[in-house]
């Protein structure tokens, strides 16, 4: 519980059996966490098993995509506070308490990987990764017209359940877009927000998303062509 209000934890994984658990562990030994939604995305084998020897509540999502087990996960969610996250060490579950301090003054708090004293050695935050996002969220932040921005690949954050229910419904991407799909829902829907700057550290295992540099252009051409249509208005908010 956070005052009063009881704080789900949810993510959705394909690749990170080797640290799920830990994660898990770590988010309940806050002592704020009163829920953990594990949605299996088609993980590798042993994962299930993984989860099972935790508290957390299991849930399979067979269709593909990040976005389609995110959005899963935060369906199954019953908490008045929801956390999105990664279990593949990149987040640490103290920085928990540094989104639930904003928790009561905005409807969304957003994590930052950008801030350069947090970013771990051997973390897939590197010049271009960096400054890629920087940009993005630079050019939200001006043609959305909108609060400081810095960051916009963070999955680590915040929404209230209230702000949850006006964004539910929202068809989102179910895919890599997904990240700067829910912000940009979020935006264009007045919810409150701001963003903190989070640890970031060295990821265990291989990623399934922007792995490579020809990965990491893939998935920036297809948030370019999802922040197109959100500001000319192709996507109705």
């Amino acid at each position: 519980m956070w005052k009063n209000k009881k704080v789900s934890v949810v993510f959705s994984t394909y690749n990170e059996k080797r640290t799920i658990r830990k994660c898990i562990e770590g988010f309940f030994k806050t002592g704020v966490v009163d829920e953990v939604i594990a949605v299996d995305n088609n993980a590798v084998k042993g994962t299930k098993e993984e989860i099972k020897k935790t508290k957390a509540k299991y849930f399979l999502e067979k269709e593909q995509g990040i976005g389609a087990g995110y959005q899963r996960a935060l369906k199954e969610a019953t908490g008045d506070l929801i956390i999105t996250t990664e279990v593949d060490g990149t987040y640490s579950p103290g920085d928990i308490f540094k989104i639930l301090a904003y928790s009561d003054d905005f409807d969304v708090v957003f994590g930052t990987r950008t801030t350069t004293i947090l970013i771990g050695e051997g973390s897939n935050m590197g010049f271009m990764m960096k400054w890629a996002n920087f940009l993005f969220a630079k050019m939200i932040e001006v043609f959305f017209y909108t609060t400081s921005l810095s960051d916009v690949g963070c999955i680590y954050r915040l929404i209230s359940r209230k702000a949850y229910n006006k964004l539910k419904r929202k068809p989102m991407n179910k895919g890599m877009s997904y990240n700067i799909d829910f912000m940009l829902y979020a935006i264009r829907n007045n919810l409150s927000f701001i963003e903190v700057p989070l640890n970031f550290f060295k990821r265990t295992g291989v990623s399934h998303g922007a792995a490579t540099k020809w990965k990491a252009f893939k998935v920036a051409v297809r948030m370019f062509i999802k922040f197109s249509g959100h500001r000319l208005n192709l996507i109705k908010k």
